[in-house]
């Protein structure tokens, strides 16, 4: 009898160990096949589980990828924290492991296979700090890791089950149809990055062409997060983890508007961090897009540098017969809003990581443009 309960409990020890998350694996080196080789993420096809030690957090206002969701996660090794930078991206620790997972709420009901729903992140899609994949379809999963020679970019496609995403080095198409409240559907192609498309997004200095992380500022960051033990300032939280070294008291720590958060942020604060976070990381004083004379980063104050009456360095099909950038109370006329409505490669602005246009970000920035008062020369 007593060698029947230890073999039962040599049993439950062996499940024990083998239901426990592995643990985070940084790769020094090489591109692993498979995400699951970084131990960052867990999926059993049911539940995607975060290992021990991965923090989650979010963006006062994300980057637009075709209303895609985003489970962004943070993972750096013991004994080592990132350093605050005021304007900048944190300075990360060697072996930090960042993780951005893009999903959909799934359409349910007699939609197509591939059909994906078009709403807002609710509470129900998330199981503790990770996601309840009966209710959702994950896409990619991208990881930022720094290593001695700087950050390094790569995208695991997720199988139809679930349960593993494999490396994508040359990126992928995958048709999708959003489905909106209404039941209206639209179909569209999700693309996925490849690796010099990756670099390109994050080396947001044109000079040192280096990458970088693009949402891991202070002013993207700051703000409270839902963890599965209670809402909490992520600034805090990081700190409290040993994540994070050198960051002010919160009130002195910049911050970025929730771009639909009306009733807590003016009309010109929430366009100018929609800007910032979806144009600033190219068009900015040392960004891919700086001979464009057009700077959309948070720190720009110009009118000029903002684009008010700025004429295009270069005429084209991206001005679409228009004169300036932004013409004061005529969204309709300036070149900004044509290019975010464009779905031509030549014109669309951003260039990459949308196959939709954001009709809700394309609407405030042109609410914003129709309350600015003013002329240009020449202004026909």
């Amino acid at each position: 009898m007593a060698l029947l309960v230890v073999a039962l409990l040599f049993v439950a020890l062996l499940g024990a160990c083998a239901r426990s998350p592995a643990p985070v694996r940084f790769h020094a080196d090489g591109s692993p096949r498979t995400l699951a080789e970084w131990g960052v993420l867990q999926s059993d096809g049911t539940r995607l589980r975060l290992a021990g030690g991965v923090l989650p957090y979010d963006l006062n206002t994300p980057l637009f990828s075709d209303y895609a969701h985003k489970l962004r996660t943070v993972w750096m090794p013991a004994g080592t924290a990132a350093q605050y930078r005021a304007d900048d991206s944190f300075a990360f620790p060697v072996g930090t492991i960042i993780s951005k997972t893009f999903y959909y709420p799934r359409a349910g009901g007699a939609a197509a296979a591939n059909a994906v729903l078009k709403a807002d992140a609710t509470p129900d899609e998330r199981i503790g700090d990770g996601l309840d994949l009966t209710r959702v379809r994950m896409i990619e999963t991208r990881l930022l890791v720094r290593r001695e020679g700087g950050w390094a970019a790569l995208a695991y496609v997720w199988n139809d089950a679930q349960t593993e995403a494999v490396l994508s080095r040359a990126g992928a198409s995958l048709p999708l149809q959003l489905v909106a409240q209404d039941g209206g559907g639209t179909d569209f192609t999700y693309q996925v990055p490849d690796q010099n498309q990756c670099a390109g997004c994050h080396a947001s200095n044109n000079t040192t062409r280096a990458i970088a992380p693009i949402g891991a500022k202070a002013r993207h960051l700051h703000r409270d997060y839902a963890y599965a033990n209670g809402s909490a300032p992520q600034l805090q939280r990081w700190q409290q983890v040993g994540y994070l070294t050198g960051a002010p008291a919160a009130a002195a720590t910049p911050r970025n508007a929730d771009w639909r958060d009306g009733a807590r942020a003016s009309l010109d604060a929430r366009a100018r961090a929609y800007l910032d976070i979806n144009c600033g990381h190219c068009h900015n004083a040392r960004g891919p897009a700086d001979t464009s004379g057009l700077l959309l980063d948070s720190s720009v104050v110009s009118t000029r540098q903002l684009g008010i009456c700025k004429p295009p360095v270069a005429a084209g099909q991206g001005t679409g017969d228009h004169t300036f950038d932004i013409v004061p109370g005529q969204p309709a006329q300036s070149i900004l809003v044509y290019r975010m409505r464009s779905l031509d490669p030549g014109a669309m602005m951003p260039e990459l990581g949308r196959d939709l246009i954001h009709e809700e970000g394309v609407a405030l920035v042109s609410e914003w443009i129709g309350a600015q008062n003013g002329r240009c020369d020449s202004e026909t």
